[in-house]
Formats: structure tokens, sequence, C-alpha cells
């Protein structure tokens, strides 16, 4: 175990986060990470971590303890943050039309103001000790307002995802992981990490111009470059409040440092903000492997929507098999959750289903059907290939719990999207070959837009054949749905003895998760005969 000390001391140290959390090479992007767990595998043993880029705290200090049997943390007294932030501010102050009008805004809308900045007291205290480490402004703690109002779960039209609103391309180029079990863009420690090392990126391309940086951060650097070169081109001023930029973009640095001057001075403003402490809110646990976040959760004593919160980059029901093998938790319940999951054997982290390879059953079908991914089957039987034979038995990792109960998960988060009742007449649309969200939007005449937000997704996103869309329209509700390459009809099926989800969908060539939403039934629970199932079949591909 690991005992937190403040001061000094002989042994071995190394700085905790202060304000946020502690994170360890182990569990950080590019470090060697574990193998998916797997029954007999070694995992190793929980821990708290501590962080291999932060060097600057000066009050708390993490010590290897071999006596310690809990994590303790003792800081500096508790000071509002938003106090400091205030003294420590480093940019000039600025307020013209557009910043005024930006902030007249904020002023109108305390109760918006008083909801973000509570909600920031989760991660400010973490973000402000990250740009103390590398010496950036902390008046770059605020910009999560303006993109995200501090919402990890917050993802735009644009396919900007998480509290700083990264986006995929933004993401890979500062190694920020993104795949089907996890989207570090979403992780508070991944996204602030890749965020700040964007933003000095851009300092230095917008030769040390921190307004220039800024708005590069919003629209991307090409478009502020080009704009700053057409202004050299006519002897203009280049500095950002000279630019010909997007209204978007325009917008973005007033309201910024409009948050600045509502800082600096509330009560200026007829503002009372709340008061943020200054201490860290949440630690990272080393958990070694793959783990169940419904487990994760019991162990740590809180609801699972409490842990996804915390660890938003999670998008299905356990972590990534190929790391980060870590959990982000509230300070409190760090011990009790360390404590219980060394009782846990490493086997049991998972619960594991093993499967009869049926003939002519593929791997993606099998994947499709457990709500996992082909290259977790692959690792967890140690396959080479995508070759199975019929009769041959994998173990597959399954949820402890249905699937609808991991109710932050990707898949759950986009059902209640789609759930939501909305005003005019409600179609469900299969995605048929070819479509896109533009030509479905045209189809129903609907804004695109509009049409990705129902479904929790962005007009760019790549559409799958045999999805099922939500549309709102005023459109009457017509007896069938003509797709661009057939006719898709809404069908009631009955379920004889011997059905199963997989097989149903197999007859109809629909997939099982389209058959699961649209009944909002339990994937894991048996059909029983006699039940009713309802489900958009394209008549055409039955006979073909």
């Amino acid at each position: 175990m690991l005992n937190i000390k403040q001061g000094l001391s002989s042994g071995f140290r190394s700085r905790l986060l202060t304000g946020a959390c502690l994170l360890g090479a182990l569990a950080w992007p590019g470090a060697a990470s574990a193998n998916p767990a797997f029954p007999g595998d070694d995992i190793a043993q929980a821990s708290i971590i501590g962080s291999p880029f932060t060097e600057q705290a000066d009050h708390i200090w993490l010590e290897l303890d071999p006596l310690a049997t809990e994590v303790s943390v003792a800081s500096r007294p508790s000071t509002d943050l938003l106090a400091r932030l205030r003294r420590e501010f480093s940019l000039d102050p600025v307020m013209n039309d557009r910043v005024q009008s930006e902030l007249n805004w904020f002023v109108k809308n305390p109760e918006y103001v008083e909801r973000v900045f509570t909600r920031a007291q989760r991660y400010l205290p973490f973000i402000v000790t990250e740009l103390e480490a590398r010496d950036l402004p902390l008046e770059l703690a605020l910009l999560p307002i303006v993109e995200s109002a501090f919402d990890p779960f917050a993802y735009s039209h644009g396919r900007a995802a998480g509290l700083w609103q990264i986006i995929p391309g933004t993401g890979k180029r500062f190694g920020i992981r993104q795949n089907w079990w996890y989207d570090g863009r979403r992780d508070a420690v991944d996204s602030t990490r890749g965020a700040l090392e964007y933003l000095a990126y851009l300092h230095n391309l917008m030769k040390e111009d921190w307004l220039l940086a800024i708005a590069s951060y919003n629209s991307g650097e090409g478009n502020v470059l080009k704009a700053v070169k057409r202004n050299q081109a006519k002897s203009k001023p280049t500095d950002f409040w000279n630019l010909s930029l997007s209204r978007e973009t325009s917008a973005y640095v007033p309201r910024l440092m409009a948050l600045v001057a509502l800082v600096r001075n509330p009560a200026q403003y007829g503002i009372t903000l709340p008061e943020l402490v200054d201490e860290p809110q949440f630690v990272v646990a080393d958990v070694g492997g793959q783990l169940d976040l419904a487990l994760a959760a019991e162990l740590a004593g809180i609801e699972l929507d409490t842990l996804y919160a915390f660890n938003a980059g999670y998008n299905r029901w356990a972590t990534d098999p190929d790391g980060p093998h870590r959990l982000v938790l509230p300070i409190n319940v760090a011990n009790d959750f360390i404590s219980a999951l060394e009782s846990v054997p490493p086997e049991e982290r998972l619960r594991w289903q093993r499967h009869k390879v049926k003939n002519g059953e593929a791997i993606s079908q099998i994947a499709e059907r457990y709500n996992t991914t082909i290259a977790t089957i692959r690792s967890a039987n140690k396959l080479t290939g995508n070759t199975i034979r019929a009769g041959d038995h994998l173990m597959i990792p399954v949820a402890t719990k249905p699937l609808s109960e991991y109710g932050q998960s990707a898949d759950e988060r986009r059902s209640r999207k789609q759930n939501t009742t909305r005003s005019g007449n409600r179609i469900d649309h299969v995605v048929a070959s070819g479509e896109s969200f533009w030509t479905i939007s045209r189809r129903y005449d609907v804004d695109m837009n509009k049409l990705a937000a129902w479904n929790g997704m962005a007009p760019r996103d790549t559409l799958s054949v045999g999805r099922n869309l939500v549309v709102w329209t005023n459109q009457a509700v017509p007896g069938n749905v003509v797709t661009s390459n057939g006719t898709t009809r809404k069908l009631n099926y009955t379920v004889r003895s011997g059905d199963s989800l997989y097989l149903i969908a197999s007859r109809f060539r629909i997939t099982v998760s389209d058959l699961v939403r649209w009944n909002k039934i339990d994937k894991n629970k048996i059909l029983r005969p006699g039940q009713k199932l309802m489900m958009y079949v394209d008549v055409t591909a039955q006979s073909s």
C-alpha cells in the first residue's frame, strides 16, 4: 500500500497531483500494459500510483511506505480555488464590446453560472495543477466551461467529445486512445493532458500569442494562419481582434475572457460564485487488468453511475482489456476499493461464458452476440487469427449485470437519446447500404444536425448498414418505410421453442443490438416461447 504524507521524507518520494489525481506510468498511454484478464493470468495488485508528468506540487507528497495500510491525504488548509485563480491569472485583462456582450449573457443567466462552476469542482483542481506544471496561464482552466460546461459526456455535431471537446483527429495526434471500449477524449486525465499539450503547441506556433492560440484551439490552426496571412497581405493588424474568423471562433475568445473577468471580480457584476475547494477530488487506482465496472462500483461502495461519472472514458461494461488498467475514484473511497479489490481473485474480476462454436458461426457474430470485440475474444483465447471451427469452445468475458444497468455506457446513453419524446411523429429508420445522415435527413425533410443529435451521434459519424435511427418528422408515419435499396417493414414475431436473439437476428438479417433496442429487452435474458418481438425487416433482402 501507499501512504500520502505532507512534507519531506528520507524514503522514495513522488509528487501527488495537487487538487486532482494520482496517475502512474503503468497506466499512462504509451507505457507497457498488462494482458487482458483471463483465468489463470497474473494480474498486478491494485494500488494508488504517482504521476509521471506532474512535478510542481509543493505541499503534498506521495511516499512508498511498506508499513502503511491506508491511503491518507494531508494538504494545506482548504482555500477557495477561484480565489487562487484570481491571484494567479497572468493574461492581460481584456474588456471591449465583444467581451462585454458575452459577459452580459453570463450576468443574465446566474443559474447557469452557478451550475457550471459547481460541476467544475470535480475537475478544476486537477486542471489547475496540470497548468501550473506546464507553466501555462491559469485562465485556460476556464476553457472547459466554454467547450462543454464541464460535462465529460458532451458530444458536438462536429464529433468533438469530452470536457475539452477534442475531435478524433486531434485526439490521435496527441496520443489519446479511442476505440470500442474506451474513448480517452472523455477521460478527465487523458483529455486534459492532450488538450494542454495541444494548447502549448499552438502557443508556440502562434508566436506566443495566447489569444491566437486559443482561437486556433477552437477553429484549427490552419484557419487562423490563413486569416493572419490575409491581413498581412492587406497590411492590417494580425492580432485576434482584427482577424476575420468564423462567427463561432469570433465569439469563442471573448467568451473565455468574459469568464475570466467574472472570476476576477464577480461582485462587480452582481454574481456570487460558489466556493470551490482547493484540494484533490479524485485519485487513480491501478487495477492491473480488465475489470467489470459494476463489480468495481460495488467494491468502491458507490453507485455505478457515479463510477461512470468519474470514468466517462469507458464506453462499455468493463475497462478496456488493452488498458488503461486504472480507475478514477472519489478520494474518500479509494482505500476501501483497493482493500476490497485485492481480495478478489483475478479470474473473478470478470464473468466468463463458455461458448461452443456452431456450424457456420463466425467470430464476428459471436462478438456481437456477447457485446464484445473480435480482438477481445482472440486475446482471451490466444487465437492468432479469426478462424474458428464448429465444436470449438471459446471463453468470452461478459457483463456481471444486465447491460441496461450500465446506464452511462455508450449504448445506454444513445438509447436514452433515441427514446426521448419529441414533437412530431416518430419513425424508426433502418439504415440501408449507401445511406448517410444527409440522405436520410433529405428523405424525411428534417435538419441533418437534429437527426444526428436525436440518435446521440454527429452528422459525420459513419452509419453501419442495419443500424436503427429514430426520426422525428411532421410527415405522416407510413405503413412501411422505404429505404434506398428496398422496403423495410415492421414485423411482429412470436418466439418459438429453441429461439435465441442470435438465431432470430440471423434469420431475418438484422443485428442483435437492433433487435434488443427495438424491443427494449435484456440481451442476457433467455427468450420465452410465445414472447412477442417487433422488428424492422428489409423484405427484399429476405429473398436474396
